[in-house]
């Protein structure tokens, strides 16, 4: 009879979550706890996991373009930090309280009231956890292997400059089996030495942020069609 449900037939069912939900989430417990574990960094449950920012670190998120140029510019002092990507944007890991230095150093270089297309992310503030790069380590078991080859800037991975989806991934991976934090930048000039004293550290925050804001510019000049106007860039600063 029209309008009568056979009794063969089984009422309606909320979809349970997929196979591919289920393995996000366990690959995201994992994930969290990794970095609770080695490194000792507090993280926020989810999919993806997220880092807490202001705890053990602070960012600088710029686009990845003026990102890849300010590291090709620092050179070898590139290598001593971590740096992530995801969507576009590059996001370099400098020492907590950096976040709160930002604006007075950029009023300090004499790039205030520019607009510069550079956040910093501090206290109060989340960021995507990239898989951990594990090296093949005991620690990292179970964990997906990032790329060892992931220090070269501008280098490109199976999914481009970024992960699938959109997903961060690191470009310079946070070292386990020491203090990730003795490898940021901070306004110290001890912070552009390495832990053999052999000065070949990452760069002090003064000459990243310069660095940062000069590329940023130059991106911005590029894009808009002023080429010429990039000559003179450089301001004359001892950091640069």
């Amino acid at each position: 009879m029209a309008g009568t449900r056979s009794a063969a037939l089984p009422s309606p069912r909320r979809p349970g979550a997929s196979a591919r939900e289920e393995s996000e989430g366990r690959h995201g417990d994992r994930t969290r706890l990794w970095y609770e574990n080695v490194l000792g960094w507090p993280t926020v449950p989810g999919v993806p996991p997220r880092l807490v920012v202001g705890a053990r670190f602070d960012v600088l998120d710029v686009p990845a373009e003026a990102g890849h140029a300010s590291l090709e510019r620092l050179g070898g002092a590139a290598t001593g930090f971590p740096v992530a990507l995801q969507r576009g944007r590059m996001r370099l890991l400098v020492a907590a309280g950096g976040a709160d230095e930002l604006p007075g150093l950029l009023e300090w270089l004499e790039w205030g009231g520019l607009g510069l297309d550079l956040r910093a992310l501090g206290e109060g503030c989340r960021m995507d956890a990239p898989a951990p790069w594990t090296g093949g380590t005991a620690a990292g078991a179970g964990l997906p292997r990032g790329r060892p080859d992931a220090g070269r800037p501008g280098e490109e991975g199976p999914h481009g400059r970024e992960g699938s989806q959109g997903a961060a991934v690191w470009l310079r991976p946070p070292e386990p089996g020491r203090e990730a934090e003795t490898s940021l930048p901070t306004l110290s000039a001890m912070g552009t030495r390495s832990p053999r004293g052999d000065g070949d550290g990452p760069p002090d925050l003064v000459r990243l942020v310069s660095t940062l804001a000069t590329q940023i510019h130059r991106v911005r000049l590029r894009r808009s069609g002023a080429g010429a106007a990039m000559h003179g860039l450089d301001q004359p600063l001892a950091f640069s």
